[in-house]
């Protein structure tokens, strides 16, 4: 009996000895593991559920999976977005690729790079009536156009004119203030306003326009060759944090391909961040952007993320017809494709 109890001591000593070394060893591993890198995200205009694939890409915890400890914060524009990651103020942020460009041909400016490209195609769009006798964008002939001050879609409208035929001088733009560019046209005050296809058009189904009534003459559709929205990153902290910048791609990644399974669920995360958020309003945006701008031929193709240096080379000519270059940037200049994952991993579930 005695040599019994002492078997079944020695046993359970050896397993409290084991079991304190590994105690220990998972405090040595939690001691030496890699602090999180903090990043500060900047969105260039206000929250809408065309930016869910981050929130839920932090909702999800896949940030987080790569030691990254990102908050959120919102510019008044492209411009004010790129002047912060080009002053270290944000170490990453979502800007207008377009802007990017003519941003980067200041004499001054830092060179910053876009490493993640969400929108494979702009959003830019003409959004008409079709009770006003617009059924296309020659039909634009003659009728007036209502453009808020600073409309990042006008700067390439030169260059679609010209690709179209159509006559600029016959077209009339009336500037009017981006809070009443809905109303007015509701209110058949214009016939069309410029501006993003998904945030106009839904904006006027929810104003009671007829959507038969709507017609969206999205630039894509007529030749224009630009990308849209793109991750733009400090280049002193892409050059220390590679790795930082690699993992926050990777979870966007995974954030997009959760916001394609489950858009009603990334809409509704999207909408919580919004004060006073329509979530069915929300939910028609999310898809109106994975549709028309995300998950496009070439995505599909590609995968998530990527470029065409040719196609990108092609938007920047069309830029040109309304801005003159100190000196025309190449493709390598405006993206850098060192932080994407290979293909396989980009590829849309």
């Amino acid at each position: 009996m005695f040599a019994f109890k002492t078997i079944v001591l020695r046993g359970l000593l050896a397993i409290a000895i084991s079991l304190a070394a590994l105690a220990a060893r998972d405090v040595s591993a939690a001691e030496t593991a890699a602090p999180s890198t903090a990043i500060h995200f900047t969105f260039d205009r206000p929250v809408d559920a065309s930016m869910a694939p981050f929130f839920l890409a932090a909702k999800d915890g896949n940030f987080g999976a790569e030691r990254l400890n990102v908050s959120f914060k919102s510019a008044t524009g492209s411009p004010e977005a790129l002047a912060r990651v080009a002053k270290g103020d944000s170490e990453l942020a979502l800007v207008d690729i377009n802007e990017l460009i003519r941003f980067r041909d200041k004499d001054d400016a830092a060179p910053v790079k876009a490493v993640f490209v969400l929108f494979n195609r702009a959003p830019y769009a003409i959004v008409a009536r079709r009770s006003r006798g617009i059924h296309l964008l020659p039909d634009l002939d003659g009728k007036t156009v209502g453009v808020a001050d600073g409309d990042l879609s006008m700067r390439l409208w030169p260059a679609l004119a010209q690709q179209n035929g159509i006559n600029a001088s016959q077209v009339k733009f009336h500037k009017i203030s981006a809070a009443v560019r809905e109303p007015l046209l509701s209110a058949g005050q214009v016939d069309a306003v410029a501006g993003f296809s998904y945030l106009s058009a839904v904006n006027l189904r929810d104003r009671g326009v007829p959507g038969g009534d709507l017609v969206v003459l999205r630039y894509a559709d007529y030749g224009c060759d630009a990308y849209g929205f793109a991750v733009v990153a400090n280049p002193a902290f892409a050059a220390a944090k590679p790795d930082a910048v690699k993992g926050f791609v990777r979870a966007l990644i995974a954030g997009v391909n959760a916001t394609i399974k489950e858009p009603a669920r990334a809409a509704d995360e999207a909408t919580s961040r919004i004060d006073d958020g329509d979530r069915d309003l929300e939910r028609e945006r999310l898809r109106s952007v994975l549709i028309d701008n995300i998950l496009t031929d070439e995505v599909k193709r590609n995968g998530l993320g990527g470029i065409d240096p040719a196609r990108l080379d092609r938007s920047i000519d069309q830029i040109a017809q309304d801005f003159k270059f100190r000196k025309r940037p190449a493709a390598g200049d405006i993206f850098d494709d060192r932080f994407l994952p290979p293909v396989a991993g980009r590829l849309i579930n």
